[in-house]
């Protein structure tokens, strides 16, 4: 018998060839050296899943009028933490509360601007015949004072759309649109600037001459490029809208006193802060790491998003 025929030698397995890079991981990686982008990220987090699940773990005790009155501000302690505000409720209930009344407005009202904001900048750096008004229209919101101008809408409102839908779902309406729609300016000459720039680009020139419509150049090249620097928009838009509910809720014209905000609770503990000084120390508090942590991420996505720093 003869031996079976030996098989040809395999040669050695090619190696893989290597795996393409991923935007997204190269924005994240660029966004984890950013230590301040970090830090916020988890602070805000950790805000986040605190005033969501909090409420449904730390639920006070009920007391009725005359035990809450005599338990009237208390300082910290193992049954109150936080202590107690001039009713004797639990403020750190209020506190958990508060936060997500606060948080609630800063998205929904970063949300309105940067929606309007984006149209109006879209709209105004693709259509040249729109781009005068819509400036002239930015400038004049610019130009208005912020504060009293809010004020003066709120006053003006408030009651109407209370005896409409209620006091509570009526104010916090009322306070998000009026904050969105005054908040909308600075997105729009970002995004106008930028769509300046790219509807001179090569594709987008190509897609004018075979004939596609402004709407689908719009929506297929400008505005998945405009991305980017909305989003580190919408990110500060956030801090600002927590910071103008704030300050609308101390001086007494936000939420009704039964609707706790972080700037509410500031309002009510200021006539007791030099007796009881933590009543103020825990909104501001929160308020502070909540804006500050919203800025760091700021700061951390436009250097993540950036082509020109990603990979330094």
């Amino acid at each position: 018998m003869t031996d079976a025929p030996t098989p040809p030698p395999t040669s050695a397995p090619a190696s893989a060839p290597p795996k393409p890079a991923s935007a997204a991981r190269d924005i994240w990686q660029q966004f984890r050296t950013h230590k301040g982008a970090l830090f916020g990220l988890i602070v805000l987090g950790f805000l986040i899943i605190a005033v969501m699940i909090g409420p449904y773990i730390w639920i006070p005790e009920k007391l009725t009028v005359a035990e809450a009155i005599k338990l009237k501000n208390q300082g910290p302690s193992w049954r109150f933490p936080l202590g107690t505000d001039q009713l004797g409720r639990d403020m750190l209930a209020r506190m958990l509360l508060a936060g997500r009344v606060s948080l609630a407005v800063g998205l929904v009202a970063m949300l309105i601007a940067i929606v309007f904001g984006t149209l109006i900048g879209i709209l105004a750096g693709y259509f040249r015949r729109l781009d005068g008004p819509l400036m002239r229209l930015t400038d004049m919101f610019l130009a208005l004072p912020l504060i009293p101008l809010l004020l003066v809408m709120v006053m003006l409102f408030r009651d109407k759309i209370a005896g409409m839908i209620g006091p509570e779902l009526g104010a916090f309406l009322l306070i998000v649109f009026a904050i969105g729609i005054t908040s909308w300016m600075a997105t729009a000459r970002i995004v106008r600037g930028e769509v300046l720039t790219l509807k001179e680009r090569e594709y987008v020139l190509a897609a004018r001459s075979i004939g596609a419509r402004p709407h689908r150049i719009i929506r297929r090249h400008i505005l998945p490029n405009v991305i980017s620097p909305v989003m580190v928009a919408a990110t500060l838009g956030v801090a600002e809208a927590i910071i103008t509910e704030s300050v609308l809720s101390f001086l007494g014209l936000g939420f009704p006193p039964d609707f706790p905000t972080w700037g509410r609770l500031l309002f009510d503990g200021l006539q007791y802060m030099q007796v009881y000084p933590e009543r103020v120390v825990w909104p501001g508090l929160a308020i502070s790491l909540t804006v500050l942590s919203v800025n760091y991420i700021g700061d951390g996505l436009r250097d993540a998003l950036d082509p020109r720093i990603r990979g330094r």
